[in-house]
């Protein structure tokens, strides 16, 4: 999978203010920042990322990926 793919998979299952991705194509890392984290420790978080790439991380289309999380408030400062 590419960024570009990646990318849409997340903003398709998940409202995001700011969304950036970079890798290699086996190892990504991503900067989300989403309403939807409001009140979440960065494991929920981080599972609701995990959770709009459905099975693509067991089946290994995405090998690795590490991320940031933001609230848009945290984001801001």
């Amino acid at each position: 999978m590419n960024a570009d793919q990646i990318k849409q998979l997340i903003a398709a299952g998940l409202a995001c203010d700011h969304l950036t991705l970079e890798g290699d194509g086996r190892h990504w890392y991503a900067t989300v920042v989403s309403p939807e984290f409001e009140g979440k420790r960065a494991i929920a978080r981080h599972q609701r990322v995990y959770a709009t790439l459905g099975n693509r991380m067991k089946t290994d289309e995405i090998h690795a990926l590490s991320m940031k999380t933001f609230t848009p408030a945290e984001w801001a400062a």
